[in-house]
């Protein structure tokens, strides 16, 4: 360890993490019952210390320069080491206990979580996992769940967003249900396919037909939101249904139809989070946690 080479104050290592977190100095002095001149002034000697620029001021907030940023994580790191290192010196348990509450899709939570959570409790036994199954966003800010899986970013500027890959969307069907299509040049000429529907709404229609397809409703002759359900009259053979790469290329009784056409579309995946990723060490794990895994399957 080259001692010498820490020429600075670990408190003021505390204020310049704060006071990223919370975006002003006033909401940081009231995080840690100090004051803000006190932070202001630790701020200031730490950037001294360095000899960088971590703030500009925008209006009545604080945003990182560029340096602050890149010193941000490292900062992060200190925290989670130094409140590791005080649970310890105070006698209680390193481990990570709590319920930290999951939000994914039907399909993402029967083909996506089964592993990650098998193996994070085995990492993290004193994590108690509970997972909401929907397909409509879990509001997060009226903690409805505390990590969410996604596929777009969230409006909410209070909202924590990481990118961790993306889903490829095919079509799919049971190879019994192409064979009785006919062969075609060009995907005008399927008028009677059948393709298992969402919703009454033309969203489906619209993207499809912009790829040169010929739809209308009655090309949607079953209409479910339960995926699940889609899955299994799929293979039954009952029309084509849409599904990420991820899931449909491992079912056996699946196939991508009309694969030298290329994919349908291409979705991010984004696990989101609030606030409490910043105070919780339970939720930052799980997040840090299912970031690795996610990037894993998705990139």
């Amino acid at each position: 360890m080259k001692w010498r080479a820490l020429n600075f104050d670990w408190n003021h290592i505390r204020a310049f993490l704060i006071t990223a977190e919370e975006g002003t100095l006033s909401a940081a002095a009231k995080a840690l019952n100090s004051t803000q001149p006190t932070l202001s002034r630790q701020v200031a000697a730490l950037e001294a210390e360095l000899k960088v620029t971590l703030f500009e001021r925008v209006g009545q907030r604080l945003v990182l320069t560029q340096s602050g940023l890149e010193l941000l994580e490292h900062a992060r790191e200190i925290g989670d080491a130094a409140l590791a290192f005080s649970l310890t010196a105070s006698g209680q348990s390193k481990q990570i206990e709590g319920t930290v509450v999951v939000s994914a899709g039907e399909l993402t939570a029967t083909y996506i979580l089964p592993k990650i959570i098998a193996k994070l409790r085995r990492s993290e036994p004193g994590i108690t996992i509970e997972v909401v199954v929907t397909n409509d966003p879990s509001d997060l800010k009226r903690r409805e769940a505390d990590i969410a899986i996604r596929s777009f970013h969230p409006k909410q500027s209070d909202l924590i967003a990481k990118k961790v890959g993306e889903e490829v969307i095919w079509l799919y069907a049971a190879a019994e249900y192409l064979e009785t299509l006919p062969a075609f040049t060009d995907f005008s000429e399927l008028t009677n396919i059948q393709i298992i529907g969402f919703d009454r709404s033309s969203v489906i229609t619209d993207i499809l037909n912009k790829q040169g397809w010929n739809l209308s409703k009655k090309n949607f002759s079953i209409i479910t939101p339960f995926q699940l359900l889609q899955l299994e009259l799929c293979k039954e053979g009952e029309g084509l249904i849409f599904l990420p790469e991820q899931m449909g290329d491992r079912e056996p009784k699946l196939i991508r139809a009309f694969e030298n056409m290329g994919s349908i579309m291409t979705l991010p995946v984004w696990l989101v989070c609030h606030q409490e990723l910043r105070t919780s060490l339970r939720v930052r794990r799980v997040f840090d946690f299912f970031s690795l895994e996610l990037q894993d399957i998705y990139f």
